[in-house]
């Protein structure tokens, strides 16, 4: 290096560090409680303040063995395979701060801890996290590089496990790092794991893997990995390592409860042209499995499986064959391959590309179509126990968000087939439903009353289907506000559902048809409109993405399944959400541009509250599709409440979806619009005072 550039670094390193002793440091979410409690614990001892002296330990300790000690350490909340509700065993993020929800990672230096988080677990983070922790949302204007461009000097090293962290996210921490002057290692052994210990949860014992079987399936496994290794040879790909859990299960037709809410089993696999292998852990495999997957065989069409670990050697022995291997890239909701997968092998061999899977995975054949139906008939009739039961004993026990989200829970796992939740349950009552993103929790727990509205969003997994549902019901008489905010969101997803449109439109594009309702009145709601659901999978499924302003190449087909979804909020006051499933199904058209006509059919059958409904406000065309939604109910969901022999809540679903008058007599029209004080629609009682008066006039004489 020439003399002129050392004088040129140095002057630059001599700016910097002035600037950094200069700088404020950012400033996260308002923690009113710690205002008070400067260098005081919530509780005394905190076993979360212990634990985060003991990272900082494993910063200068353990970090030293790979090279010089590590001056900032980055944590995801995801497991290694960037799974966002992980088992116990991987909740690192939750054992080091003691915040329980999902999609969040921390960042811990020598004399500072924060946290980012969704907007929806702002409140709940600022319950459970120690005085120790900031707090940032993902969504705000402080990355952690700036962050940690603050807290630690210039030229260190900034640490963070590869196998927790997606490769295209670390391409990014790695660039805004380096701008701060800083250098992002791997740091191949997770320091939370040190510190955890023997305390770490096991892996769950007696937990093996089941088949799932063809007629819920539709398709043999053979046949998907025939098709996979057909995309994969059009690529010109020998090999694809497989990450996702949800791809896993549904390529090999097997299911599992290893992680929260979705059936699948922590695992990886590895398609070639010639071999399968499946690497798990060898006590979850079963008589049934073996042959299920062939394993006893030795040709192409033969599963072999290994260790779960044996992963990362056989990939580096394979990378000396293989020329070319498909590595998936992120897709929507799905992040992809972790940064460990994608740089176990030489970048020469990788093809970053989206994974094949998603597009058969997305596209439901025949029975699966037919099974998202059933399941969706079953989870409807699970809604209607629910909240016909409660609505029974509303005015005699004393209800919280919690108790209604345990009795949501309760009547659908009872369902036939039901084989748990497919999302955390929120229950959000007045103020709590005014917020688009809340998660209820015993933190956040609050008494509901008949006075405001309650928004329930849940979803069960079947062996026919996923659902995903969200509805807002009131137990007392609702204001004029409240009617007009929940009528708008309701007309949204109303000419959403009866949508006929060209296969080559984009699903962004049909986003404004469902805002636009509630746009009239110069509101929107922050979250997207939808996205794919799958079959006993996952329940938000790539590649559909129902949200404008977000370019995406991907379009509907038909056999796909999407939710729709809207929303108002009024700040501190109530909320509205609503969501349904949607089928997508061919018309039997054509556009004249040579593309097919799709069109949406409804899947979910919860009926919505007719109390919130102002049927003035909706046009004739309005009314006929929501009575034809109530009649599919009354017919689908009456049906199965009888064979339940659930009578109390067959009458209290034929209540919800009674018939709404499509046309009103003039004066009746006039009367609910509030022009009833003019034209034909005047008082009969000012026309009978009109009447005396000219009578009386005509009696008596008049003085002059």
């Amino acid at each position: 290096m020439t003399t002129a550039k050392w004088i040129w670094r140095l002057a630059l390193s001599i700016l910097l560090v002035v600037g950094f002793v200069a700088a404020e440091k950012p400033t996260g979410y308002h923690r009113e409680i710690c205002q008070y409690r400067k260098g005081k614990h919530i509780q005394p001892m905190s076993v979360y303040h212990n634990r985060l002296m003991a990272m900082r330990e494993q910063m200068q300790i353990r970090a030293t063995l790979q090279g010089p000690e590590i001056y900032g350490y980055i944590l995801p909340s995801t497991d290694e395979h960037l799974n966002q509700e992980v088992a116990a065993r991987d909740q690192r993020l939750r054992y080091l701060s003691g915040f329980s929800g999902v999609r969040a990672f921390a960042a811990v230096t020598s004399h500072g801890a924060a946290i980012w988080v969704e907007n929806r677990y702002a409140q709940q983070a600022d319950g459970e996290l120690e005085c120790d922790w900031e707090i940032y949302l993902t969504s705000g204007n402080v990355s952690v590089a700036d962050w940690l461009g603050s807290h630690v000097h210039i030229d260190k090293r900034v640490g963070a496990d590869p196998h927790l962290v997606p490769h295209s996210l670390w391409v990014q921490w790695e660039r805004e790092l380096e701008d701060k002057f800083l250098k992002l290692v791997r740091i191949n052994t997770n320091l939370v794991d040190h510190i955890w210990g023997d305390e770490r949860p096991e892996m769950p014992k007696n937990q093996v893997i089941k088949v799932h079987e063809k007629h819920f399936a539709g398709e043999s496994w053979q046949d998907k990995v025939k098709e996979l290794r057909r995309r994969l040879a059009h690529l010109g790909c020998d090999a694809m390592v497989v990450t996702s859990l949800t791809e896993i299960a549904y390529l090999l037709n097997i299911r599992g409860t290893d992680i929260p809410y979705t059936p699948v089993i922590k695992s990886y696999a590895v398609i070639s042209r010639d071999d399968i292998f499946f690497y798990v852990d060898h006590s979850k495999i079963s008589l049934g499995i073996d042959l299920h997957l062939r394993t006893d065989c030795f040709n192409e069409d033969c599963v072999k499986i290994k260790e779960y670990n044996q992963i990362w050697s056989d990939i580096r022995t394979y990378a000396q064959i293989w020329k070319r291997v498909l590595v998936p890239a992120p897709c929507v909701q799905d992040l992809g391959a972790s940064e460990a997968i994608y740089t176990s092998m030489p970048g020469k061999i990788v093809v970053w590309e989206i994974s094949p899977i998603i597009f058969m995975r997305a596209q439901k054949n025949s029975d699966e179509q037919a099974g998202m139906r059933r399941a969706h008939i079953r989870d409807g009739a699970a809604i209607c126990e629910a909240m016909s039961n409660m609505e029974t004993r509303f005015h005699t026990e004393q209800w919280t968000e919690e108790k209604i989200k345990y009795e949501v829970e309760l009547w659908r796992l009872s369902q036939k087939h039901a084989k748990g939740l497919s999302l955390r349950t929120v229950v959000a009552y007045g103020e709590h439903s005014a917020l688009p993103y809340y998660i209820s929790s015993n933190v956040t727990n609050i008494e509901v009353s008949d006075q405001s509205l309650l928004v329930i969003e849940s979803g069960g997994q079947y062996l026919e289907g996923t659902t995903d549902v969200s509805r807002t019901f009131i137990f007392g008489e609702p204001t004029h506000e409240m009617k007009k905010a929940y009528t708008n969101v309701l007309a949204g997803i109303l000419h959403l559902a009866q949508l006929k449109f060209p296969s080559d439109l984009k699903p962004s594009e049909v986003d404004a048809l469902v805002r636009s309702m509630v746009w009239k009145d110069m509101t929107d709601f922050p979250q997207a409109t939808g996205h794919g659901i799958g079959s006993f999978g996952s329940v938000e499924e790539p590649p559909i993405s129902v949200s404008y302003g977000k370019n995406s190449s991907f379009h509907f087909k038909q056999g796909y399944f999407f939710s729709s979804e809207s929303g108002y909020y009024k700040r501190d006051d109530f909320g509205v959400r609503l969501k349904n499933v949607l089928e997508v199904v061919d018309t039997g058209h054509t556009h004249p541009s040579g593309a097919r006509f799709l069109a949406f059919r409804d899947v979910t059958m919860v009926p919505y509250e007719p109390k919130l409904i102002d049927s003035t406000l909706l046009s004739a065309a309005e009314k006929r599709l929501l009575n034809e939604y109530n009649a599919k109910i009354r017919n689908d969901i009456g049906d199965e409440l009888k064979r339940l022999g659930n009578m109390r809540a067959f009458y209290w679903m034929m209540n919800q979806t009674r018939h709404i008058r499509e046309y009103l007599p003039e004066d009746e029209y006039r009367s609910a619009t509030g022009a009833g004080s003019c034209g034909h629609s005047a008082s009969p009682l000012i026309l009978l005072g009109l009447g005396l008066m000219v009578i009386l006039s005509a009696i008596i004489p008049s003085r002059s």
